[in-house]
């Protein structure tokens, strides 16, 4: 039997050239980056050279580059750390109702603390509408939060927009990143993006490495204490390894994008046209105009979506019904409720998501088996 893993907007597999980057700083050099003498300095080097490789890459300055933990912990730092900053202008928030858990829970906390939040409804391709963002605007506004590109459909919003219209309202915007970093261009600087997150095991870096920008002039408070790292903006010894593996896979993905990209196209339009060509019944979930190309959502009207994964992980397919952060859950995703209320395609829906390792003799097995699944399964 063939294994097919098509779940890499969960996790990625890590590069082989990142895992021989990251060796040596888990081996010989283990020096603390905070230490003054030789051992210190060379894991110094490691964060500098790192912090200039990820800052160029989306036309940043390096000293507003933060190493975290992950998408998650970026996230966190930059609604928290800026919200808490800017509380005495005002204390209105606003987001979408489709953000990652790592969004829209610390939005639930910010409401905890006595901030008002403004939850932005989608339409049917999962983008926002621009008016009711304007509409939604008042005098104490502090903060946007708006993801780039959706991780479960994979639809993007109009983020350069987006960032005018707050940019000439004085507001500052924050942009989760994560699935959209290292598969197309991004300019902090021609977006107007204030904070973006992203994660290091979404590029083939090992888990537990990401970055947080921060535009030198965004007000910001620190929300963990014990040391000076990072500016005095997220205490804590940094991961060394993790960053040089950051690092290079960073650098490998910029150097791939178009590549990549192109491939991941070629993927997702090959399942469906399979499917076409197997005459099955399926609903594509998010736009068909505004997308990044590595995540295909589609709902298989008539099968459950339990019953249709075990089947897919009995032929050796790894599939998701959405987040990782909610497997588990037997709730509708609320990214499609946010999309379709209580349609029943909520309740059929599967993401495929491709990346490293897939090879097009892959993408076709696993259409081909979904197919049969299908079929049998509609009976």
């Amino acid at each position: 039997m063939k294994n097919v893993y098509l779940d890499h907007a969960a996790t990625s597999p890590v590069h082989p050239e990142v895992i021989e980057e990251m060796i040596p700083y888990l081996t010989e050099h283990f020096g603390n980056p905070s230490s003054i003498h030789q051992f210190g300095r060379r894991a110094r080097k490691v964060l500098d050279d790192a912090r200039t490789t990820i800052a160029s890459s989306i036309n940043a300055a390096r000293n507003e580059i933060i190493f975290t933990s992950g998408g998650t912990e970026s996230d966190n730092l930059a609604i928290l750390g800026t919200a808490s900053a800017l509380m005495e202008k005002g204390k209105h928030v606003i987001t979408t109702r489709v953000e990652h858990h790592a969004v829209l829970h610390t939005f639930h906390e910010l409401e905890k603390r006595g901030f008002k939040v403004t939850y932005l409804s989608v339409d049917k391709n999962g983008r926002i509408s621009l008016d009711e963002l304007k509409a939604s605007l008042r005098e104490e506004t502090i903060l946007v939060s708006i993801m780039y590109c959706n991780n479960e459909t994979g639809t993007t919003q109009d983020i350069k927009e987006i960032g005018s219209l707050l940019k000439e309202k004085n507001i500052i915007f924050h942009t989760d990143a994560v699935q959209a970093y290292g598969l197309i261009p991004i300019d902090v600087a021609e977006l107007n993006v204030d904070l973006l997150s992203a994660s290091g095991h979404k590029i083939n870096s090992p888990k537990g490495t990401g970055f947080l920008y921060v535009k030198e002039s965004v007000p910001f408070l620190p929300q963990g204490f014990g040391g000076e790292q990072e500016r005095k903006r997220r205490a804590g010894t940094e991961n060394v390894a993790g960053i040089a593996a950051l690092n290079k896979a960073a650098a490998l993905a910029m150097k791939e994008r178009d590549e990549r990209f192109a491939q991941y196209m070629n993927y997702r339009d090959t399942m469906k046209k399979i499917w076409d060509e197997e005459s099955i019944q399926y609903l594509e979930n998010g736009s068909n105009e505004y997308f990044l190309p590595h995540i295909l959502n589609v709902s298989f009207p008539g099968v459950k979506t339990e019953v249709l994964l075990v089947n897919l992980d009995i032929a050796g397919i790894a599939a998701s019904s959405g987040s990782a952060c909610t497997a588990g859950s037997h709730e509708p995703s609320h990214v499609l409720a946010a999309m379709f209320g209580e349609d029943e395609r909520t309740k059929s829906s599967v993401r495929f998501s491709f990346g490293l390792g897939n090879e097009l003799e892959d993408i076709e097995y696993a259409a081909r088996e979904t197919a049969k699944i299908v079929k049998r399964l509609a009976k």
